[in-house]
């Protein structure tokens, strides 16, 4: 049975108290604001996750997994959360992702450690094409 709009907003608000992620860098629900910020869909048989703006859809990821939905969603509000708190605990000589990094995953683990794993595998992905470079802070 498929969660109706109102019920998955209600879900991920109660998921962002829980890290204190604030209501505009959340999804909208049933309508794009189409300034890039994401929303929610619901067919009878997906949820989808959409990012528009301008009049131009820019991604759309389907799923008919509810925590696959919320994973998606949270792991965009934790890179927001974890790109503004890297600002303010910027550390000159050091790669700036390390903290932004290891915040997004902490972020995650409160809401579900195995996001909070999948964000981890994904970012050493990132990092076998891309490593730490501390002299690129400098």
């Amino acid at each position: 049975m498929m969660l109706t709009l109102s019920e998955i907003e209600a879900r991920v608000n109660q998921l962002a108290q829980k890290i204190g992620a604030p209501q505009n860098i959340l999804p909208t629900y049933g309508y794009s604001e189409q300034s890039a910020r994401p929303h929610v869909e619901v067919s009878s048989v997906a949820y989808s996750y959409v990012i528009a703006e301008r009049g131009q859809e820019l991604s759309r990821y389907e799923t008919f997994d509810l925590d696959e939905l919320f994973y998606r969603i949270f792991a965009d509000v934790t890179f927001e959360l974890s790109i503004k708190y890297e600002l303010t605990h910027r550390i000159k000589i050091q790669d700036s992702r390390s903290i932004h990094f290891q915040r997004q995953v902490e972020l995650l683990s409160m809401l579900s450690p195995a996001w909070a794993e999948r964000e981890s595998q994904e970012h050493e992905e990132i990092l076998k094409r891309y490593p730490f470079d501390d002299s690129a802070s400098i």
